[in-house]
């Protein structure tokens, strides 16, 4: 059995999407696999709408431990260079490059720091 959100993660739908289609919270991994190779209306219209500008999903993975999980991406995430779990120190990331500033951004998915080297604003 998988949960709601593991099948939202295979079908590349939102788990707010799963929930309001009746996707159960416990299923098989045959009911999944049944759902992908024959999508119900909402779903085949969900897939041709998309635009392929933003994933679903995004797989953040920690730079320091290996620690990974798949999360929503929000607009406001800038690229980042290095994602780290919160637990570890700065210290344990590699240095920023000559002539870039680092930023650090909390709250990134449930556990993440994100890291950005950048140049220096004028």
């Amino acid at each position: 059995m998988i949960t709601r959100r593991e099948a939202a993660l295979r079908l590349d739908i939102t788990l707010e999407m799963a929930q309001r289609h009746g996707i159960p919270t416990r299923l098989s991994e045959a009911d999944v696999a049944a759902i992908d190779a024959d999508p119900p209306a909402w779903l085949l219209q969900s897939r041709a709408n998309r635009t392929g500008k933003k994933p679903t999903w995004v797989q953040l993975s920690c730079w320091v431990c290996g620690y990974s999980e798949a999360v929503r991406p929000k607009k406001w995430w800038p690229a980042f260079t290095y994602l780290s779990c919160d637990i570890h120190s700065p210290d344990e990331l590699p240095h920023e490059a000559s002539g870039l500033v680092r930023r650090e951004i909390d709250g990134i998915g449930s556990r993440f720091v994100g890291i950005v080297d950048e140049a220096p604003a004028i």
